[in-house]
């Protein structure tokens, strides 16, 4: 077990985790893009692991931040400056990237962030996010391959930030990151690879990489509440409720699995594995798991 993270308790079906979290983040996700405030749904994610989460105290920890950065970010002359005296502003205050272990399930915490001052670029974005919102810089996160971004509209173009590195980014830079990050070569196309990402977007790459995180390392009723909000972002994509059938199977909780491959089927009837898919939905129907 991770120091700092409680042991999640429960069966394959119920009791997972706290309610109170749980359906928050359920209504969270029920709202339209707009109305959706990212930093107060990282932290309901992460009051699953931490039972004493104080979310209101996050929040103004926030508040606080922005209130210490605004002089110095409102007094620059323009976007561009408003922006570059932020990124300093959080290198000075010591955030920064966890080069040394940095899969380390914390850094995707936003409390643990918070606290520590150390993340991966999507929690180090999305203080960011909410630290320009609240100073008046109009920052949209960007799902850009293999390492999330941030981007700003100023009245020369596009300013692209790299929240991991406090790094201000030009077009050769972004280009050389999708290099990296492709298998094969592509040229940077910035209404494609630096679009902006909606919030539920955004909250669905967050779980989904605590989701790898839990997987590699064998705990299925992590990765089976990763996978449940996911659904609750995106309740028709087909990936994810194959791997939910998936872990379902692995905790013997067949009848669950089989059911979310029926709705896998149903949500895209022309996937290219179809057969396959009603063979295994038909083989979890006749398995009989443990009675709970």
């Amino acid at each position: 077990m991770v120091d700092g993270l409680r042991p999640v308790r429960g069966g394959c079906l119920l009791g997972l985790t706290r309610p109170g979290p749980r359906e928050r983040f359920a209504e969270i996700a029920a709202r339209q893009d707009a109305d959706i405030d990212l930093a107060e749904a990282a932290l309901q994610i992460a009051a699953e692991e931490y039972a004493a989460l104080d979310v209101g105290a996050c929040l103004a920890r926030l508040d606080a931040l922005a209130d210490e950065a605004a002089p110095r970010v409102r007094a620059a002359q323009d976007t561009l400056e408003r922006v570059e005296e932020l990124v300093r502003f959080f290198e000075e205050h010591g955030f920064r990237g966890n080069t040394l272990d940095y899969y380390d399930p914390r850094n995707s915490f936003l409390n643990e962030v918070l606290e520590r001052r150390l993340g991966i670029p999507i929690t180090l974005s999305l203080v960011y996010l909410a630290v320009g919102q609240r100073v008046g810089i109009p920052f949209h996160g960007v799902s850009f391959p293999g390492h999330f971004l941030l981007r700003c509209e100023v009245p020369e173009g596009l300013v692209v930030v790299d929240a991991f590195e406090h790094a201000v980014l030009d077009r050769d830079a972004c280009q050389r990151r999708l290099d990296a990050a492709l298998p094969v070569p592509a040229l940077l196309d910035p209404e494609l690879h630096l679009r902006p990402a909606r919030p539920r977007e955004i909250l669905a790459r967050l779980l989904g990489n605590l989701k790898r995180i839990w997987a590699e390392r064998g705990d299925l009723e992590r990765t089976l509440g990763c996978c449940d909000r996911i659904l609750l972002l995106a309740p028709d994509e087909p990936g994810e409720l194959r791997d939910r059938a998936l872990v379902y199977e692995s905790l013997a909780c067949y009848s669950a699995a089989a059911a979310d491959l029926d709705r896998l089927l149903e949500c895209a009837p022309g996937h290219p594995e179809t057969a396959a898919l009603r063979a295994k939905r038909d083989a979890l129907r006749a398995r009989r798991g443990p009675v709970h």
